[in-house]
């Protein structure tokens, strides 16, 4: 086994033990770069010189016996909307092909603190508008299990660079689902946690609770060690919060391993579309099989959702807010340097109205109760797929049907996501094997308000039940053959917006 191989937990572990230099493990991770991104477009900037420092410097501090971090000498890739001091943050945009920030954004900060070595970026299309991850700066990312198909996003390049082993961990970002689709996508792990966990300042709406920073890994163990290293109180993020003087929350840099749960005391829920969301039937097809192979790990599962009725327009509208307040006067100063997706989310929401956006809040409000009285009522988790469709050719843009139906919007394929999103409950998605085309089949988990250490503990408890199971375990890329095939950017419209 390569060293860019071993779990993030097996490489920490070797490496305070002596047993794995950060720097070997650093050669490892630059040599499946080299080896595969050519076929995927998964990493796409890398400040090699200052990794190689960093990894000597960790090498150093493990020898002469020094405290180290929780991330101590573990290589991690950054998603490109990310700011990371010295090394190039584009966002995906032409505006930006030439921004080297002068500083961290605060999470990034958190983890070089915690040990890491941020040493590449992944590929995001622009301003994670969307989930089809190609742009006009990188072009497209494609999926490692076949790179003619998409790899989700808008964490795209991340869900690729984990699925090929090119970084132990990377970061991601979630509104309408970007952690989670390209972890479905890609055969690999995104949790959304709830609303302040993982503190942000930038968000233009401080108050907004859909777009959140979070972890991806291989595993949940790994999302586990990387969430530790992120969490913060940050008074610069109005939703960030702390326990004055309590023990009910994680403090950063504390890591506690996943806790256990016994699968069979808890109560599940599942549903293969809330009730509204437009499901492709090989994915329900698929869902049906995985949770008739699961159920038997539970107490009880019952075919139930929340009523989700409202979600679609609320998400369209408040998702349109936040757009505007970010990206308006690029549409209005730079219309030519903007692509389509962001075009229309700006276009639409100069198109509501303060009634509108009153509406959105309190269907939002109205879908929030409704979840917190299924819970109560008796329902420990939420089982459903973690995206709507199988991964197709990432030339389209966005799904236009799905089962011969027009979608409402460019991101109504996720809506599986965005629901759960308007909650602000936690959720996670984990591979459980291949669906009836062969791609990766992602299941999501949603815990209770706050329930992040349920949903991480269930979802490791499902990863060790089916690990020997080879039709349920993570399906792995074909790294030989990714080798041997040609350059995504010899495909046609590999570069561009649309």
């Amino acid at each position: 086994m390569e060293p860019c191989e071993l779990t993030a937990l097996e490489a920490r572990r070797l490496i305070g033990a002596k047993k794995l230099s950060p720097v070997e493990l650093l050669d490892s991770c630059l040599r499946r770069i080299a080896l595969v991104n050519h076929a995927v477009n998964a990493v796409v900037a890398m400040d090699e010189e200052g990794a190689r420092r960093d990894a000597k410097a960790a090498e150093d501090a493990v020898m002469r016996g020094d405290r180290l971090g929780a991330l101590h000498g573990l290589p991690i890739g950054i998603k490109d909307l990310e700011e990371t001091k010295g090394l190039v943050t584009t966002h995906g945009s032409p505006i930006f092909k030439d921004n080297v920030p002068t500083k961290d954004l605060g999470s990034v900060a958190r983890l070089r603190a915690a040990g890491g070595i941020i040493f590449a970026k992944t590929n995001t299309p622009e301003f994670g508008a969307g989930a089809n991850t190609r742009n006009a700066v990188y072009g497209a990312t494609g999926n490692p299990h076949d790179p003619a198909r998409s790899a989700a996003g808008s964490s795209g390049g991340s869900g690729v660079a984990l699925a090929c082993d090119m970084a132990p961990i990377c970061s991601g970002s979630d509104t309408g689902g970007s952690l989670r689709n390209p972890a479905a996508f890609n055969g690999i792990v995104g949790f959304r946690p709830s609303p302040g966990l993982v503190a942000s300042e930038r968000r233009l709406l401080g108050w907004s609770n859909l777009p959140v920073l979070g972890p991806m890994a291989r595993n949940t163990p790994d999302v586990a060690l990387m969430l530790s290293a992120m969490i913060s109180d940050d008074a610069h993020d109005p939703l960030s919060y702390t326990i004055h003087g309590g023990t009910g929350r994680l403090r950063h840099g504390d890591y506690h391993p996943v806790p256990q749960v016994d699968l069979a005391s808890l109560r599940v829920a599942a549903t293969p579309d809330f009730g509204i969301a437009p499901v492709e039937h090989g994915v329900r097809d698929t869902f049906e099989g995985r949770i008739a192979a699961l159920s038997p790990l539970f107490g009880t599962v019952t075919r139930d959702c929340p009523d989700c009725s409202g979600a679609d327009e609320a998400f369209e509208v408040l998702r349109a807010m936040n757009f505007l307040a970010a990206h308006r006067e690029k549409v209005e100063k730079t219309p030519h340097l903007v692509g389509p997706n962001v075009r229309a989310n700006v276009e639409e929401g100069m198109r509501y109205t303060l009634a509108d956006g009153a509406r959105a809040s309190a269907l939002q409000t109205a879908l929030y109760l409704r979840w917190q009285r299924f819970f109560e009522a008796g329902t420990d988790l939420i089982l459903t797929p973690a995206i709507t469709i199988s991964p197709r050719p990432w030339s389209e843009l966005y799904p236009a049907e799905i089962n011969g139906q027009k979608t409402r919007t460019y991101f109504h394929w996720l809506a599986l996501a965005y629901i759960v999103t308007l909650t602000g409950h936690p959720a996670i998605s984990i591979p459980l094997g291949r669906d009836a085309l062969g791609m990766p089949f992602g299941l999501q988990i949603v815990g209770p308000r706050g329930g992040d250490a349920l949903v991480l503990a269930a979802a490791a408890a499902i990863e060790a039940a089916v690990a020997g199971d080879a039709a349920l375990a993570r399906p792995r890329p074909d790294i030989a053959a990714l080798a041997k095939a040609p350059p995504i950017s010899s495909m046609p419209g590999f570069l561009g917006f649309d």
